[in-house]
């Protein structure tokens, strides 16, 4: 499988470079490739009532991106650092088609100092990569699982994306497996 890695806005080199070496262990024969385009987060995505950025209007602008990406890359991740929501959700951390091309997610409630901790890169990195892994196994058409340390558990607070691994349960892993050898 090969995954582009693009930036939403502005996010720092370390954290994409990071992702995409983290994507690579977790992925088996996998390449992961950091876009150098980055896209503009879409102004009518901004909720100005809620504050939040609505996760389907920028995940639509991968989706797009990517469709004309589908000779370089069989996935688009895109990283977003704000805070998004989609329909009668407060918060997501991601969003991706189930199954697609396309997956998002937000780095902005995976930050320690979000919650009144102290920044821990360790910790940050971590959750990011769990929720990317998480978001791409949609989009490989995985569902959530029941198993609260499988990555495809779904996540209601960041005490879930902190219980899970960062790996799929074995159940998960086959039909992950299967379905990306389906992509040639």
């Amino acid at each position: 499988m090969k995954i582009g890695i693009v930036p939403v806005g502005h996010i720092g080199p370390e954290v994409l470079n990071e992702l995409q070496r983290g994507l690579v262990m977790i992925f088996p024969d996998t390449s992961c490739s950091v876009i150098r385009d980055f896209l503009v987060i879409p102004p009518q995505a901004f909720d100005k009532k809620r504050n939040q950025f609505n996760s389907s209007l920028i995940l639509n602008e991968i989706r797009g991106f990517a469709s004309g990406r589908g000779e370089e890359f069989h996935r688009v991740l895109g990283l977003v650092n704000v805070d998004i929501f989609a329909s009668g959700l407060n918060y997501v951390f991601g969003e991706a088609y189930n199954p697609g091309t396309a997956a998002l997610i937000s780095l902005w409630r995976l930050k320690p100092e979000f919650y009144g901790e102290k920044y821990d890169g360790v910790v940050f990195m971590l959750r990011a990569l769990k929720e990317a892994v998480h978001e791409l196994g949609h989009t490989l058409g995985l569902q959530h699982c029941q198993r609260s340390s499988c990555v495809m558990h779904f996540s209601n607070s960041i005490f879930d994306t902190d219980r899970k691994q960062s790996l799929f349960c074995s159940q998960h892993y086959l039909q992950g497996a299967l379905a990306i050898s389906r992509l040639g």
